[in-house]
């Protein structure tokens, strides 16, 4: 069997423990591995806590915030559990770290304490890896398949000019090279990596294979060999995404198990959602048309390109949004043409035998038309469930009809507890002081009310006034008591529990609310709190992360601080973002400016980042379909949709936004929110207060801006 760069050696039958160890003995440790570790009270009670969950059945939800040791915290209790834990994670980074740094640690840490070495394995979607089937008909496949795509925008040509095409095509003579040394074929372990386009060529998707029976490179499948990897192992790291397929598929894709470790998981339904959702492209009719032209009669291609230009016909009269009326009649035409065509495609195909001359080409032909055929028919069935909408991207370069689900917590309810007991941990669960909302959106039922601690209720109500605690103190005391400010709470089959942070917030941290400032209202980057912002990344000299509600917003702010100093200015989709980070961190008076991507992917500790400035709460925009439709829904059921949509969205951007401040125990600064909402909206003021850590609480600006000219000088 080919071993895994990332695990801890060849796959071998596990041998069953003689003796259990605690998850207190194997915390202690790991923890004790690390120069100068010591667990911390609350890495301490969430391992506890999941213990007992792992013997009682009972699910779990954990508030941990940064700096917990949350990493740690799952994975030691996750070793005393018989069989493969699985470990979801949302994004790469995580994933990463998992892999390279936390579980090769824990790994040698833990081996005297179990008598074995623990194994694990990383298991992502079949398009992750090279599909040699792929790579060895690549050479056969029509020139518009492979490496001459539709024009991107800016193109006018029909394909791509020679020069690309030949940089393309070496890119593929690179993949074969290293299809005969790769040991796993997965894609992150390529460096350098090849462009989207040309991975696309030599990858499948999982419902275009074959399987490895019928497939004639099954017995060397590097996706097959790390789906076997994964059965052996302790812990198996995937991530959201393929669990979210997983679950859809009826739960064949991840290995049995019984404990199911979802970290990052307030991302975890909008993962689930986009899973479930589906489009039709005009360019993936031609693609799927040109790959089926050698099946089919001329009749039944013809049909199918007839559909796909109804559709971009459809596409260019509709205006971009929700379609809140039915399928315009010009949609809707190109989807019963289409299903039509597909139908009879896929009749004029048949079943792919084990004697089939070429049975990848054709199962990949039968797949796509099947989607194809599968998501017209959804559109057209126009189910209460479903929520369509047109999307134009401002370039105008793709033009899609996208259906999703209005909600997907029916889903996790049906497919996510089952036979195995479910851990769900992210920083930010409790919103607005309690789990219920994220309890909802995960297929869970509300607890019952229970009264926040006296400390947390102290700092609450304080806020609330739109002041500070009675002294810093206090509400250090506040963060650091009962565990955190959300005490543990119960519901049917499940319990939540807040282990607080190691950081003393209140100490650390100010949140200047700029509550003079006039409401917003236009888009972009408005004049007053341009000349906020500017007062206050000169007051400490750079170390500015701004995060923008849009890429309008950020490029004028960017443009101001440029003209009006000589601070370097990074902002995000001038250059790589890995780049403009690691710059950031480098150069200690740059500022970094950016959109949503930022909120939650810059991890920048120490003094690089002092200053954080949102420029506006981050309620989802009218024209994001999918909140609009669910906020309807609450609406025409006789509630708020604003509240029970739009509110919550913002209070887990704003909190993963504000979050990027304080990363170590050392971090000072300032979070400046210029938007006086925050502090003027009697509703949902508090509540999204309620969602952040409690740092001091202030909306003068002097106090503010002496604070950071302070720490110019510090």
């Amino acid at each position: 069997m080919t071993p895994s760069r990332t695990a801890t050696g060849p796959a071998v039958p596990k041998k069953r423990r003689k003796g259990r160890a605690g998850a207190g003995e194997l915390l202690t440790a790991a923890v004790g591995a690390v120069p100068g570790g010591a667990a911390r009270p609350g890495q301490q009670q969430m391992a506890e806590a999941i213990e007992r969950s792992i013997a009682s059945g009972e699910h779990l939800l954990v508030q941990a915030g940064t700096g917990t040791g949350k990493s740690l915290a799952y994975l030691a209790p996750a070793l005393t559990v018989d069989g493969p834990v699985v470990v979801s994670t949302a994004t790469l980074a995580l994933q990463s770290q998992l892999v390279e740094h936390d579980l090769p640690r824990l790994a040698d840490a833990v081996e005297p304490v179990l008598g074995r070495r623990p194994t694990f394995a990383v298991l992502k979607g079949r398009h992750h890896y090279l599909c040699l089937a792929r790579l060895d008909s690549s050479v056969e496949d029509e020139p518009d398949d492979a490496l001459f795509d539709a024009p991107r925008a800016g193109n006018s040509g029909g394909t791509k000019w020679l020069g690309e095409a030949g940089r393309l095509g070496k890119q593929v003579q690179r993949l074969r090279d290293w299809a005969e040394e790769t040991a796993t074929g997965d894609r992150d372990e390529l460096d350098p990596g090849v462009d989207d386009q040309v991975w696309r060529s030599v990858s499948m998707p999982a419902r275009e294979c074959v399987g490895a029976s019928r497939c004639p490179f099954g017995q060397e499948c590097f996706a097959e060999a790390s789906r076997a990897r994964a059965r052996e192992a302790d812990i198996v790291v995937t991530n959201h995404s393929l669990l979210a397929v997983d679950m859809l598929a009826g739960r064949h894709i991840v290995p049995p198990h019984r404990l199911l470790v979802v970290d990052e998981a307030h991302e975890l339904a909008d993962r689930v959602s986009s899973a479930a959702q589906a489009e039709l492209v005009p360019e993936l009719i031609d693609r799927s048309t040109r790959r089926a032209r050698p099946l089919l009669r001329p009749d039944v291609a013809e049909r199918l390109t007839e559909a796909g230009d109804a559709l971009a016909v459809g596409l260019a009269e509709a205006p971009a949004g929700r379609l809140t009326a039915g399928l315009p009649p010009a949609l809707r035409e190109a989807c019963t043409l289409l299903d039509s065509a597909t139908r009879a495609a896929l009749a004029g195909i048949g079943d792919v035998k084990a004697d089939d001359p070429d049975p990848v080409r054709k199962q990949q032909a039968k797949a796509v038309l099947d989607e194809l055929s599968t998501t017209a028919q959804r559109l057209l069935e126009e189910a209460d469930h479903d929520v369509a909408w047109v999307e134009k991207p401002d370039n105008g370069s793709r033009r899609a009809l996208v259906v999703a689900p209005l909600s997907v917590a029916g889903t996790l309810a049906t497919h996510l507890y089952d036979e195995r007991t479910v851990v769900a941990t992210s920083a930010t669960l409790a919103l607005g002081g309690r789990f219920d909302t994220v309890a909802r959106a995960l297929g869970l039922d509300a607890p019952p009310p229970a009264p926040p601690s006296p400390a947390a209720a102290a700092i609450a109500t304080a806020a609330a006034a739109g002041r500070s605690p009675v002294t810093p103190v206090a509400a250090a005391e506040g963060s650091r008591a009962s565990i955190g400010t959300v005490p543990a709470t119960e519901g049917p089959g499940w319990s939540s529990l807040d282990v607080g942070s190691p950081f003393d917030y209140a100490r650390q941290g100010i949140l200047y609310v700029a509550a003079h400032l006039p409401r917003p209202s236009v888009s972009g980057l408005p004049g007053p709190a341009g000349e906020e912002l500017l007062a206050l990344v000169e007051a400490l000299g750079g170390r500015t992360l701004g995060l923008f509600s849009s890429r309008r917003a950020a490029q004028q702010a960017a443009e101001l601080v440029r003209a009006r100093t000589d601070l370097p200015v990074l902002l995000q989709g001038e250059e790589a973002l890995p780049l403009l980070v690691r710059r950031f961190r480098e150069v200690r008076e740059s500022c970094l400016f950016g959109v949503m991507s930022l909120w939650q992917g810059v991890d920048v500790p120490g003094d690089a980042c002092q200053l954080v400035v949102i420029d506006r709460l981050p309620f989802p925009r009218p024209d994001e379909p999918l909140a609009a439709a669910r906020a309807a829904a609450v609406d025409a059921g006789g509630g708020s949709g604003f509240a029970a949509v739009s509110v919550p969205i913002a209070a887990v951007r704003l909190a993963q936004g504000v979050g990027r401040l304080i990363r170590a125990t050392g971090d000072r600064g300032v979070v400046a929110v210029l938007d006086s909402r925050l502090e003027t909206a009697r509703g949902y003021g508090p509540f999204l207060r309620r969602s952040l850590p409690p740092f001091w609480y202030t909306t003068r600006p002097e106090v503010a801006r002496g604070a950071l000219e302070r720490l110019a000088k510090s």
